[in-house]
């Protein structure tokens, strides 16, 4: 957090940014600006999205019990993204556009849209035990959806094109304060019905048949994972962009890190370090003393992949983990 308000395009004196947090302002308006209408904002969406979307990867890992499991290799992100351009372009046909752009209803499409693909992927692992199988499902819907959103874009202005790709490539700049006000609603909403599925979680870990005979009711306990997770997912993409990689990283790491499986430690552990890793892409997308802006979906693979490679070159037996 300190990195990224004190780094950015505009070069600003620590000590101002000291003076314009504590109350005491700046001499130059240009800097309070800066400060309040841009970095504050930017960190407070990291938070939420870095905590978001790694707790979403943590309870798909193990709802699926699946290691490459996340919101965006099941389609949940695209899910998401196809709620969005159905919502955009069904409006626009009838030139509702001041319902289109609502904060609420954008969480409400991206919402929608993760949850059905989400429940898709829910009710084919109900059939199909396989994970492997889980896996290719989930990312032959995500295909799919992009197919329609394709089909969308091709009829669509060349404005709203440049919008939709831009979007696609993930952004924390765009986000203002009232946005800010509905994603931590729904985020905090989504973790606290995340902490109350942590004993199921741990339950889930140990097989069917075990929670079973735990007295823990598995389809009600998956209803709520799944509507944690599509809660969570939705939100950040609607206003963020699909994120990647980080759900699939960070629930690792954490696993790795504590040497655990205990979703006790995971959840809250997987909240902070998403965090943090949420704060590093955001202040390498800021390239420090330049006007140079990159997507943060970039950003997050390229600190992902090689993550991912490290843990399978280490012989770190992720499939083995959860």
């Amino acid at each position: 957090m300190v990195l990224n308000v004190s780094f950015g395009s505009i070069i600003i004196p620590f000590s101002d940014i000291l003076s314009i947090l504590t109350g005491g302002g700046s001499e130059s308006i240009a800097f309070d600006a800066i400060i309040w209408n841009s970095r504050i904002p930017r960190i407070l969406t990291a938070i939420l999205c870095g905590a978001a979307i790694s707790v979403s990867g943590l309870q798909m890992q193990v709802l699926f019990r699946n290691p490459l499991a996340g919101p965006y290799i099941l389609g949940i992100s695209s899910g998401a993204s196809l709620g969005i351009s159905l919502l955009v372009m069904g409006a626009s046909l009838f030139s509702v556009t001041t319902f289109v752009y609502s904060s609420w209803t954008l969480a409400l499409a991206a919402t929608i849209g993760a949850l059905f693909i989400l429940l898709i992927v829910f009710m084919i692992s109900l059939k199909v035990k396989d994970i492997m199988t889980v896996l290719i499902v989930g990312i032959m819907l995500g295909s799919f959806t992009t197919a329609l959103i394709g089909v969308m874009q091709y009829f669509s202005s060349a404005d709203q094109l440049k919008t939709f790709i831009i979007w696609t490539m993930g952004s924390l700049d765009a986000v203002n304060y009232e946005e800010i006000t509905v994603i931590s609603i729904v985020v905090m909403v989504g973790l606290l019905i995340g902490i109350f599925n942590i004993k199921a979680l741990n339950l889930l870990l140990l097989g069917e048949g075990y929670a079973k005979s735990m007295g823990l009711n598995l389809s009600r306990s998956r209803l709520w994972i799944i509507l944690s997770t599509g809660l969570l997912a939705g939100c950040i993409t609607a206003f963020c962009g699909p994120i990647g990689f980080i759900g699939i990283v960070v629930p690792h790491l954490c696993r790795i890190w504590f040497q655990t499986a205990n979703s006790k430690l995971l959840f809250p552990a997987s909240i902070l370090m998403g965090i943090n890793f949420m704060l590093l892409s955001d202040f390498i997308a800021h390239v420090p003393n330049s006007d140079l802006v990159l997507p943060i979906n970039s950003v997050t693979a390229i600190l992902g992949v090689p993550i991912i490679f490290w843990m399978v070159l280490g012989q770190k037996k992720i499939s083995n983990s959860i």
